[in-house]
């Protein structure tokens, strides 16, 4: 199971919804439903969490380009939805290299990839690690530092950063 939800920041305070991914292919998509949600261009977080195996954050701030930090690149990348987040560029590889390649995993979001690729030595465990990936200071203008957001377990993460935005009410509405 995941949940993901939407928390856009307004004058009058962070307003939440909930989402559904089952649409959204690629981060640009994702990018796009984050900015229907902030008419305004301010800043739109997508907070992702699956059976409190990783969680993801992704912040839009207006038309820039996307900042993305996901707790665990590695259960990230044996979940469907978390292969939306880890790009080429947020993994350190070429686009297209072959020793890297997500498609060969099993994504259904539940299941162990098959293969090689559990064994220390294999190529996806290059590709992949088993760590935090992205933008660690991503929320660090908002109230969750560096060190903060590397401490925290993947079964509360997203009640703890909405705790610390003070939008912990009404992410609450939308779980």
């Amino acid at each position: 199971m995941y949940f993901a939800a939407l928390l856009a920041r307004t004058e009058d305070g962070w307003e939440a919804s909930d989402t559904e991914l089952d649409d959204v292919e690629t981060l640009s998509d994702l990018a796009d439903l984050a900015r229907e949600a902030s008419p305004e261009d301010d800043t739109v977080l997508v907070l992702i969490e699956q059976e409190d195996a990783w969680f993801g954050v992704v912040r839009i701030d207006g038309e820039d380009d996307p900042r993305i930090y996901v707790s665990d690149a590695a259960a990230a990348a044996r979940s469907s939805y978390g292969e939306i987040l880890l790009t080429d560029e947020l993994l350190g590889r070429e686009p297209g290299d072959d020793g890297a390649d997500l498609d060969s995993l099993d994504l259904d979001g539940t299941e162990e990839p098959d293969g090689d690729s559990d064994d220390e030595d294999g190529p996806a465990s290059e590709a992949v690690p088993h760590a935090p990936v992205g933008d660690s200071e991503i929320l660090d203008d908002l109230g969750v530092t560096e060190k903060e957001l590397k401490a925290l377990d993947a079964d509360d993460a997203l009640g703890a950063i909405a705790e610390a935005l003070g939008a912990a009410e009404v992410l609450e509405t939308v779980r």
